[in-house]
């Protein structure tokens, strides 16, 4: 008894078994017998190229039992493109379905790839980015404000559809709510900074050119600045100011900021309220060639302030010449 074979829909398909090497297999999974059946169909379903709705209903309970299942996904697309081709249905009408389909299973899987790759394969095929696109994205991010696919995918969203001019108030937002948002620093850098660079380059951003607006980063460095103070030992925004500032070539001009928050280096580093600008503060020293006081900051790190790094603080003083510390 089974779903398919007792089906007079599918009486004409001979499932395929899967192949697992012999009567007598060294390791074979234990599918069950539902999920072995859909996929006998599949295998038969792909064995004649057919693209149709019963094919289309039989990717969707696939994808119900294993829903990072690669191969079911594109199979999945490429019938959609083929039943509009067929039916001179409205492609867009029927991207849409498929969106509102495929919106519920992600609030599910919140961490499956494939779902992504697939709403990306069918947002090529759009001429424009549906209007609920950026609040469902939103609901997505309300779960899981750093969930690496959802980002992954609003970036290739932003370069295909140019939204570049209208997504910073958006990070604002979420920067706003949690200023420790490692993803939305990074998707800031990338909307400010990566509208020049070509993908398909395989380029990254500091290999393309320079491009320095001078008027951004001074708004940028008073920008980060400000999050900074809000969170001091907070490391993305203190990485993200390292950027910035390594597009002027120097990182001399926020020297006395890092100052702020480190302490008195002569009194063992007494009032430090962030090891990051201790490291800030140890690059401003190498830079400035004063090697004595740059190992002062790395060693109240490998002493004090970070000393779970402490072989990590003794290599960057070995770089300027100095001794190792013990903890």
């Amino acid at each position: 008894m089974g779903r398919y074979s007792d089906s007079e829909e599918w009486a004409d398909i001979t499932p395929i078994p899967q192949n697992d090497g012999g009567p007598n297999p060294l390791a074979a999974i234990a599918y069950t017998q539902e999920y072995s059946e859909a996929m006998g169909y599949f295998r038969a379903v792909t064995a004649k190229n057919e693209k149709s709705e019963r094919a289309l209903e039989l990717t969707e309970h696939i994808i119900s039992m294993n829903p990072a299942h690669y191969t079911i996904w594109l199979y999945r697309a490429n019938t959609i493109f083929e039943l509009q081709r067929k039916n001179k249905s409205n492609l867009q009408d029927d991207i849409l379905e498929e969106l509102q389909w495929l919106d519920n299973l992600s609030l599910k899987h919140l961490k499956n790839y494939q779902i992504w790759h697939h709403r990306q394969t069918l947002m090529t095929r759009l001429p424009s980015m549906p209007s609920t696109e950026l609040s469902f994205l939103a609901q997505m991010f309300a779960k899981d404000a750093k969930n690496y696919h959802v980002w992954s995918y609003r970036q290739w969203l932003v370069r295909h559809f140019s939204l570049w001019d209208t997504e910073l108030p958006y990070i604002e937002s979420l920067l706003t709510a949690d200023v420790r948002n490692n993803s939305a620093w990074n998707h800031r850098w990338f909307v400010l900074f990566g509208q020049h660079i070509d993908p398909s380059s395989g380029k990254g951003m500091d290999e393309v050119g320079n491009i320095v607006d001078e008027d951004l980063l001074d708004r940028e460095v008073d920008y980060t600045q400000q999050k900074i103070r809000l969170a001091p030992q907070n490391q993305s925004p203190w990485n993200y100011l390292r950027g910035l500032l390594r597009k002027r070539g120097s990182l001399l001009e926020c020297k006395s900021f890092a100052e702020e928050f480190m302490g008195d280096l002569e009194d063992g580093g007494d009032g430090c309220r962030s090891s990051h600008a201790l490291d800030f503060f140890a690059d401003c020293m190498a830079e400035e060639k004063e090697a004595e006081k740059a190992g002062k900051a790395l060693e109240l790190l490998a002493k004090r302030y970070d000393p779970i790094r402490r072989n990590y603080w003794n290599y960057r003083r070995g770089l300027l010449g100095l001794g190792a510390v013990e903890a």
